[in-house]
């Protein structure tokens, strides 16, 4: 009789574990139906996957990515890296009114014009390998490390770069 009663008690906390490790397992990987999932595989949260590379390349000509929060905090900073000269002047394009969304802020930052300087990005023509910066007004400081942004400029569209 004993020995019954510890071979039940011990089935069931043995079911009990398990059911609570799947709830945890299920709750860190975040509710089944939702439409956007962002997982960085990789060390770097500025990584692109081979295919997403060969695509920003192949159609806007540029790569490498970033986007930072400055010491501040004020000004966030988003830079890529020319490739292909001519597909990359659209992302400088004067005419193209650049835009950083942060869907968990909630928030659409721009580019600031600042008197006697001008928009804080740079515009001129693009030459391959080198790096363009424009910097986005964080009043508030609502876009904070870690979030997931996207970059808009004219039709090109960057999705997903974690901010350092």
């Amino acid at each position: 009789m004993l020995f019954a009663l510890v071979l039940a008690s011990s089935v069931a906390a043995s079911n009990a574990f398990s059911q609570s490790s799947q709830a945890i397992q299920n709750s860190a990987a975040g509710p089944k139906n939702s439409s956007v999932a962002v997982v960085s595989p990789h060390p770097d949260p500025n990584w692109l996957s081979r295919r997403a590379k060969m695509y920003y390349q192949g159609a806007w000509g540029v790569d490498s990515f970033r986007v930072k929060y400055t010491e501040s905090g004020e000004i966030v900073r988003f830079s890529y890296r020319v490739v292909d000269p001519e597909k990359a002047t659209a992302l400088n394009d004067k005419k193209a009114e650049p835009t950083l969304i942060d869907p968990q802020a909630g928030v659409s930052l721009v580019v600031p014009e600042v008197a006697n300087i001008g928009k804080l990005r740079q515009s001129s023509t693009p030459k391959a390998g080198m790096t363009y910066w424009m910097a986005f007004s964080n009043v508030g400081r609502r876009v904070k490390r870690g979030d997931r942004v996207d970059v808009v400029i004219g039709h090109f569209r960057a999705t997903g770069i974690e901010v350092e």
